[in-house]
């Protein structure tokens, strides 16, 4: 998988990630990524300005660099967890706010995000530039089917809050102690409506303005935060 950026290099490079290659343009000058390339003895290939302009498409900062692919876990890796606190994505398509997301669940400390296989957003390149590094902090699950895994965790103990603006209760009004999985819906449709119905709760952001929704990485930071402080 190629990723780039420099935030992104960093968190790669602390990691024992296996590095296939790095590209830099010749006058790459952060200290703190080129001492990390030192440390772990890759010899990076050098580019001049003329032919690094090849991945200008990326903004890359100067940096390029080929990785293993992503490597999903388990569900079990996270849901036996004591109150863990996960985000189900029925069905993102958008891989900024995927990237978004996981950078807020890393930040939160979210046990673990679950994602489907099919008609949906996986870990890519734009996914782990967004994140700004934070993927290699989370754990992502990849299932096949999203009411079936609703089903599982409802037997390991889970809660399962949805998010939709009908039918719905104001998201401070919740109680998220507990095993709690968090549903976020696909950025235009919302959840699905097999997926709404196997909700606990579906919880509403209220809105004061004249616009009657909000982007999903929005939305999923306020929820995440929410879930998060009232088991402060």
């Amino acid at each position: 998988m190629l990723v780039y950026g420099k935030n992104v290099a960093k968190e790669i490079l602390k990691s024992d990630d296996k590095i296939e290659k790095i590209i830099i343009q010749e006058d790459f000058d952060d200290d703190s990524v080129l001492s990390l390339i030192e440390k772990r003895k890759i010899k990076p290939i050098l580019m001049s300005k003329k032919d690094f302009s090849r991945f200008d498409k990326y903004f890359s900062q100067g940096i390029i660099m080929y990785i293993k692919d992503f490597e999903y876990v388990d569900l079990d890796t996270f849901i036996d967890e004591e109150n863990a606190k996960v985000v189900i994505l029925d069905h993102l398509e958008d891989p900024h706010n995927l990237g978004a997301i996981i950078r807020t669940c890393e930040a939160a400390g979210i046990s673990g995000v679950i994602i489907p296989k099919d008609r949906s957003v996986s870990v890519n390149s734009t996914v782990m530039k967004t994140s700004a590094g934070a993927l290699e902090n989370v754990k992502i699950a990849m299932v096949t089917n999203l009411n079936q895994t609703i089903k599982k965790l409802k037997d390991e103990g889970f809660w399962i809050v949805g998010t939709d603006m009908e039918n719905s209760t104001d998201y401070r009004d919740i109680d998220y102690s507990g095993k709690i999985a968090l549903i976020i819906g696909n950025e235009g449709s919302g959840m699905s409506e097999s997926v709404k119905k196997s909700c606990d709760f579906i919880a509403r952001i209220p809105m004061y303005g004249k616009i009657n929704s909000l982007n999903a990485s929005v939305a999923a930071g306020i929820m995440i935060y929410e879930v998060i402080r009232s088991n402060k």
